[in-house]
């Protein structure tokens, strides 16, 4: 048999109160006499009464929801991330809506439509780069939208991260004062801004600092998956490099097992730093040095920054870039 749906109607009804009575009670309201509340919360646990959130969100404007737009949620980089803003969503009283994109620029738009005809109250964007398609969405919205991991190059868009320029560039050169002359430099698509500017000049730049030259033939494009890692590793090889600066854990873990596979000694033989210092790089063997990112911070910050973008708070700065360091472990003398 289908349940009955109780509605605050009921609840008054049964409590001998108004309407407006159970409203402030729910709402936590202290306007309400303490026999008055304990009647009516006793009503509501009798009944099993449960808010409506979408008739709330319709009243008030707001449906206190967000919708989190993440590439791959078993990557645990936006993982990660996304444990951060849930924390802080909750802290503030704001439901979670999270939705995969499978980093598909077609699928971002269509997941971004949905979010915002779900009316939520803001967004929070986790991708690899910003398309046009996406960006003209955000754009035609009025809905508050924070980057997270992620970075936009226009700074239209407010966002969360570290200086992946700098980070590149420290980690690199680090691999150069330990006498690789020939370093490789192997990330997602150079199309995405975040490595194809950010990262891949900080890589020049550690080159040319360290008198070494820029060769075409040490970049390489790759999905972020451990498959893609291990299948690349013959080329690697091949183009002469003795290290690696890898922008993806999972990636980085593909080529270490690949070189393993090979007979091939890291890091007496080859020397890998990788990009998140997620969990990954601690369950490899050996341990994965790596660019430690505030992970768990870039998620809290970026859902903060939105809420105060959602209570037209003021705001000093949009774009927000957090510290971060090399953790030398066991893949890098």
């Amino acid at each position: 048999m289908e349940k009955q749906t109780i509605t605050i109607y009921d609840v008054a009804r049964e409590a001998n109160v108004s309407m407006a009575t159970v409203s402030r009670v729910v709402n936590g309201n202290p306007n309400v006499k303490p026999a008055t509340r304990k009647k009516v919360l006793e009503v509501i646990d009798d009944l099993d009464y449960r808010p409506n959130a979408v008739a709330r969100g319709l009243a008030s404007k707001k449906t206190t929801t967000i919708g989190v737009i993440i590439p791959d949620v078993s990557n645990m980089f936006f993982s990660s991330l996304a444990r951060g803003i849930d924390d802080v969503a909750t802290m503030y009283k704001y439901n979670i809506i999270l939705a995969n994109s499978d980093g598909d620029s077609a699928k971002e738009v269509q997941v971004l439509n949905n979010l915002l005809a779900k009316q939520v109250d803001g967004i929070i964007f986790m991708g690899h780069r910003i398309t046009d398609e996406v960006r003209a969405e955000f754009s035609r919205s009025k809905t508050s939208v924070v980057l997270a991991g992620s970075i936009d190059p226009d700074e239209q868009v407010g966002s969360v991260n570290i200086d992946y320029k700098e980070a590149a560039k420290e980690a690199v050169s680090l691999l150069a004062k330990n006498n690789h002359e020939r370093i490789a430099f192997i990330s997602g698509a150079l199309i995405d801004a975040i490595n194809g500017q950010n990262r891949l000049t900080g890589y020049k730049e550690a080159l040319k600092e360290n008198n070494l030259e820029y060769n075409e033939g040490l970049i390489f494009e790759s999905p972020y998956n451990f498959k893609d890692g291990l299948a690349l590793v013959d080329r690697v090889l091949n183009s002469g490099a003795t290290a690696a600066y890898v922008t993806d854990d999972e990636l980085a873990i593909g080529i270490l097992d690949g070189l393993y596979d090979q007979g091939i000694s890291v890091p007496d033989d080859f020397e890998i730093i990788t990009s998140n210092n997620s969990l990954l790089t601690d369950v490899a063997r050996p341990r994965l040095s790596s660019i430690a990112q505030p992970l768990y911070d870039i998620g809290a910050v970026a859902m903060r920054l939105l809420t105060k973008l959602m209570n037209r708070e003021e705001i000093e700065q949009k774009t927000i870039v957090l510290p971060s360091t090399i953790m030398e472990k066991g893949s890098t003398k």
